[in-house]
Order: C-alpha cells, then sequence, then structure tokens
C-alpha cells in the first residue's frame, strides 16, 4: 500500500473514526484503525467490536492494499504536522511498519495485518430508508439527555427510535427515559420506514452519531434490523449493535389531561431555578415550586448548607399547589426549549408534570416530582 493524502482531508476522517476506540484494549487489534487504499480513496474503519464507524477521504492510490496502525497514534501524529502537509502513508511489509512522511517530517508505527481488523457484517439490514439530517439530529439532540446510566436498566441506556401512528399521522419518534424524566420528539416518517422495528441505539452510539452529524449532508441513509443499525453520512458509516431489550411501555406514563397550567419565561425560570438550587443537597437537588394566581415561587431548604427564595411573575390560573423537584432534570429540560416560554402541565404534588416547548409541538417532556 502506497497513498498521498493531503493533511485536512485525513485528520478529518481520523477525528471522525479514532473517537470509536477504546483507550485501553485487551485486544491490540482494536486500538487500530484500518486503512484500504484503492480506486482514488483511502478509507479508514474503527471498531470496538459493538459499534463500527468508518469514512472515505480522496487520495492519490499509488500501489492499492490494505493496513492498520495505532488510530490515537496515527491521530496525534496527523493533526500535529503543518497546515496543507501532502501525507504519504506507505506499508513496509517486511518489517511490519506504516511509514508516515510530509515534508521534512519522517516517522513509522507498527503495523498489524489488515485480514486480522474484525468487521460488523451488515447484509442482514432489509429494512432501508432516508431521513432529512436535521429531523435525525434534532431526535437523538433532545432526547438523549434522558438517557440512563444506570448499567442494570441496560434497555433504557439508550434512545428508542420507532415508527408511531397518532391521530392519523405517521411519525417517527424518539424516546428516552431513566425512569424519572421522559423525553419524546416526532418526525414525519420517510418513506421505507413502516416496517422498521422498534430498536434501542445505545449511548455510546447516540453520543458518536451526534458528533458525526454535525458535518452531515442534507440526508442520512438508514438500515436496520433486528440486532445492527446503520447510519450512512455521505463518505462515512457508523454501524453499531442494537440494546437487546424490550423498552418500557412509556406511553402509559404520559398524563393525557393535566389541568392546572403554568406558563413561564424559560430563560427566566431556568435561571431561578439554577440560583435557587445553589444551596440544595448534592443527591436530590430537591426545589419546591409554591404555585398561585400568576405568582411562582422557588424554594430550597437544605439544614446542613441554608436556605434560597425566589418569585417570579407567571401564567398560572389552576388550583394553589406545592410541588418538588430535581432541579437539574428541570434544568436539563429547560435547555432543551426552543422558544421563549414553557409549558408545564400539572395534576398534583404527587403525579407526573408534562413539559411542552410553546413553538415546538413535536417536542414533549414529563418530569416525575419528588417529595419536599
Amino acid at each position: 500500500m502506497r497513498v498521498t493524502i493531503e493533511r485536512s482531508a485525513l485528520v478529518k476522517a481520523l477525528g471522525h473514526v479514532q473517537s470509536v476506540v477504546e483507550r485501553r484494549n485487551t485486544i491490540p487489534i482494536l486500538s487500530n484503525v484500518l486503512l484500504q487504499a484503492e480506486g482514488g480513496a483511502l478509507t479508514l474503519t474503527a471498531t470496538d467490536l459493538d459499534m463500527e464507524i468508518s469514512e472515505s477521504a480522496p487520495a492519490d492510490v499509488a500501489v492499492k492494499g490494505a493496513s492498520t496502525a495505532s488510530a490515537l497514534m496515527l491521530h496525534d501524529i496527523v493533526r500535529k504536522l503543518p497546515e496543507g502537509a501532502q501525507i504519504r502513508l506507505q506499508l513496509v511489509q517486511e518489517e511490519g511498519r506504516l511509514q508516515i512522511t510530509a515534508g521534512r517530517y519522517e516517522g513509522s508505527l507498527a503495523a498489524l495485518p489488515d485480514e486480522d481488523f474484525p468487521t460488523l457484517a451488515s447484509d442482514d439490514l432489509d429494512v432501508r430508508f432516508a431521513v432529512p439530517a436535521d429531523d435525525l439530529r434534532r431526535l437523538f439532540a433532545k432526547t438523549r439527555f434522558a438517557m440512563s446510566q444506570e448499567e442494570t436498566r441496560y434497555y433504557l441506556n439508550g434512545v428508542y427510535l420507532h415508527a408511531f401512528t397518532e391521530g392519523g399521522a405517521k411519525l417517527l419518534r424518539a424516546a428516552a427515559t431513566d425512569g424519572h424524566r421522559l423525553a419524546r420528539l416526532d418526525a414525519p416518517l420517510p418513506a421505507g420506514a413502516e416496517a422498521m422495528p422498534g430498536v434501542i441505539v445505545p449511548r455510546k452510539a447516540v453520543g458518536e452519531l451526534a458528533r458525526l452529524l454535525e458535518d452531515a449532508e442534507e440526508t442520512v441513509e438508514i438500515a436496520v434490523s433486528q440486532t445492527k443499525i446503520r447510519f450512512g453520512l455521505g463518505a462515512g458509516h457508523l454501524t453499531s449493535k442494537l440494546i437487546d431489550g424490550s423498552f418500557p411501555d412509556y406511553e402509559r406514563v404520559i398524563p393525557k389531561a393535566n389541568p392546572n397550567i403554568l406558563r413561564v419565561d424559560n430563560k427566566d425560570f431556568s435561571a431561578a431555578v439554577d440560583r435557587v438550587s445553589t444551596v440544595s443537597a448534592d443527591r436530590t437537588r430537591s426545589i419546591k415550586l409554591a404555585l398561585e394566581a400568576d405568582r411562582l415561587r422557588l424554594m430550597v431548604n437544605n439544614p446542613e448548607a441554608g436556605s434560597a427564595v425566589e418569585e417570579l411573575s407567571v401564567d398560572y390560573s389552576g388550583e394553589p399547589m406545592e410541588i418538588g423537584f430535581n432541579a437539574r432534570y428541570l434544568l436539563d429540560v429547560a435547555s432543551q426549549i426552543d422558544g421563549e416560554s414553557a409549558t408545564l402541565r400539572l395534576a398534583d404534588p404527587s403525579s407526573p408534570t408534562v413539559v411542552v416547548d410553546e413553538e415546538d409541538e413535536r417536542a414533549l417532556y414529563v418530569l416525575m416530582p419528588l417529595r419536599v
């Protein structure tokens, strides 16, 4: 293999693929990136056996071939080379080294055989459809905060992506919950997605996809089966195993008729929650909301640290009520609101509260209250 590639193209592709590589690996080949030079392009692939990212970049291929080298070291070397440098990568087979040459720089990395590099089979992905990149970006970006971090509830450690029909409208719906809060987002169902199974995209794949979507083209090609999902993003692909579990029936916990409606200025509300919760206990981060006609008082009383109160003018005409929440959860939801105002639909101090964005009817959030 001998190939020449422009530094910015290589550093971009390496930046996308190397992030999947774990820092510590008991299997040496998993620390490497697979380099395949053929047909005017250099394709780079990295995997952790559960997820695989590959990306192609235009290159001058003098001798086609393939090799593997340390993903992290190669990325570090390439990004430290001068802007605009032409980088030559050449496999010296008999020495088991990948030579790296750019201007006056010469270096080499240990190379392992490309035939030892594991790949994720993706020939069983029979449901295929295309999604606008903006829709997919929004579906994951606005739900990922609610994914569970508890490994014992592994089936909540991802975003549930599925086809859904509501009121005659066919939707592509993403949902995530950790049992304390729920985020649900809708987008129009793309043609061909009607037959897709409901799948749970793992937390790590959601994070990697968010990075890749920053540079995505107008549409993303999705292929899915019961066990894997692949996202095609122009020159790049992300393939991931799915979480093998059943996502709970989250629709059951969404209240249908919460009669007490609270409208707040989202920016003012977020700032007040942040200020008042400073003295709350670290473990629960609890904050009390006291509601009466057009007035909201936010209160924290922590015997060990202190207390805080702040009052806001709001739009509220429901029953007087005191209800507690985890302040961090309130702030997480508030950060997803695009409009100037947020609407909280409440029932009573022990029932779930629904939060909606006045400017985005396709987004819905649910918060479980705390006893305070």
